[in-house]
């Protein structure tokens, strides 16, 4: 039987300003320019910025995007060539960034393997383990220092640089060589000083303060509090049309989507398995002998963790498909029938559905795990829907109201993208 649908009551308190993390000016001005620069990957050939651009919704366009080794941007990044090509596609897809300076933030990554903890003493549970280093202010923080150690976004091959070799060795080892290359170079070391009381010289810029500039620059730039839905939330019932609040009381109603997305924030930070279809390199644990994705089991090694994944926050949600931890779904609508059928959907989808790049040797396998009947059976089996029927109506309102997300100002950016870097590596 489905589960019960819990109905949010009462409704969420609008999102002000006061529920984020304070940012300082200086470091998020700071944090701009890495954020852009591609001196923080190991071949200088992609940045934060390339994966997360706010034309794309802060995401890149793409179901499973081409990181480390493509060349260009979005829907227009193409997969490289000659011996710099990538070698893998981007496991899962790339998550917008929209509001996670927020305080009641705590967990991150689509399978939550960076989260607020105390599991090894340093205030945070991530890959890292204890070798993180400490001073790091949040989860965001955190969570900013991981793309620079995979493989596949920002690190490259381990033969390809030093950055790739180090991270081979042990994880910690790849930031003292990006933290040495963006301290040298005389005009971050200068703002690094001027934005960082503890800092008094070049020299004393490590990986925690580039860690840190970048989580403030991500928390000013892409808050997002003046969507019609928070207008409507803070007071003014003009700010949603007809068909938005339909879709409002449907959302908070008999659709029952706030049990998971709830509060403020539009995530419950917990972990469902809603039954996407497999595809792709899928993000594998060492000892797993086949292409999968096991979701949050690979970070809790509990087995009723199997194929669940976090709960994503939906402000600007509009702006960032494809949906889902693997980009499945190219429309709102289909998401929203994959919780309230996931058996149909999963039985109807085809590869036509998957917005990927076209990369030739990588093709053949992107949908191999098709051909493995016992690992269908076993995602199968957690296709329980969510949601009651709905008709294609419902499903419309609610499509509506999910555009009521969408923030007001996007268009007038706090920082923007700068024009220059001061690595005077291209901007994308």
């Amino acid at each position: 039987m489905a589960p019960a649908i819990v109905l949010a009551d009462p409704f969420p308190t609008a999102l002000t300003a006061a529920d984020f993390n304070p940012g300082d000016q200086d470091q998020a001005a700071l944090g701009q320019l890495l954020f852009y620069d591609k001196i923080l990957s190991g071949n200088k050939n992609i940045s934060c910025g390339t994966c997360h651009h706010p034309k794309f919704g802060t995401s890149d366009g793409w179901s499973l995007g081409i990181g480390e080794g493509g060349a260009g941007l979005g829907t227009d990044r193409n997969a490289g060539v000659g011996d710099s090509r990538i070698e893998r596609r981007v496991p899962r897809n790339a998550p917008a960034l929209w509001n996670l300076g927020a305080r009641d933030v705590h967990t991150l990554m689509h399978d939550g393997r960076i989260s607020r903890a105390e599991t090894y003493g340093n205030g945070f549970n991530t890959p890292a383990e204890e070798w993180l280093p400490d001073g790091i202010d949040t989860v965001l923080a955190a969570q900013a220092l991981f793309p620079l150690t995979s493989e596949t976004e920002m690190a490259g091959g381990s033969g390809e640089n030093e950055v790739a070799g180090a991270v081979n060795d042990r994880i910690d080892n790849g930031w003292l060589i990006i933290a040495k290359r963006v301290r040298i170079i005389p005009e971050y070391g200068q703002l690094f000083v001027d934005a960082f009381d503890h800092v008094t010289t070049p020299e004393d810029v490590t990986i925690v303060d580039i860690a840190n500039a970048l989580a403030a620059f991500q928390a000013v730039e892409f808050q997002s509090i003046d969507s019609p839905f928070d207008q409507y939330l803070a007071g003014d019932i003009s700010a949603l049309n007809g068909a938005q609040k339909r879709g409002f009381d449907l959302f908070y109603g008999k659709a029952g989507c706030a049990s998971c997305h709830s509060g403020p924030l539009l995530s419950d930070q917990s972990f469902h398995a809603i039954g996407l279809p497999p595809f792709g390199p899928g993000r594998t644990r060492k000892f797993d002998l086949i292409a999968r994705d096991v979701g949050r089991l690979g970070e809790s090694d509990r087995l009723e963790d199997a194929y669940k994944f976090r709960t994503p926050m939906l402000r600007n949600v509009a702006l960032s498909a494809p949906y889902g931890h693997n980009g499945a779904h190219k429309t709102l609508a289909d998401m929203i029938r994959q919780h309230v059928d996931p058996q149909a959907m999963f039985k109807t989808w085809t590869p036509t559905k998957a917005k990927l790049p076209e990369v030739r040797w990588l093709q053949h396998a992107d949908f191999l795990i098709w051909q493995d009947s016992a690992e269908i059976a076993r995602q199968q089996r957690v296709l329980t829907p969510r949601s009651p029927s709905l008709s294609d109506a419902e499903i419309g309102y609610l499509v509506a109201f999910l555009t009521a997300l969408t923030g007001s100002s996007l268009g007038s950016p706090v920082f923007g993208i700068p024009v220059r870097v001061p690595s005077g590596l291209a901007v994308d």
